[in-house]
């Protein structure tokens, strides 16, 4: 009898697969994870730096930030 693994692997939780913005989302917040920022002026500061827009063609504001990320993980 093979043991299952006991944790959650991070796509059993996936609907569907990731957009090309979700994964430029993620990457722009895994390289500020990276780099020590961990607090979210420091993240939002990031994402516009980055250039990567919020879907409405916005610039990143922390209220913008939390909203985006609340309807992601919907």
């Amino acid at each position: 009898m093979q043991t299952q693994d006991r944790y959650l692997q991070p796509h059993q939780a996936r609907r569907r697969p990731a957009t090309t913005y979700e994964d430029l989302l993620g990457d722009v917040i895994e390289r500020a994870f990276a780099d020590g920022i961990h607090d979210l002026p420091g993240l939002v500061q990031r994402l516009n730096d980055s250039g990567l827009a919020t879907p409405g063609g916005q610039q990143w504001t922390e209220e913008l930030y939390r909203k985006e990320l609340a309807a992601l993980a919907a």
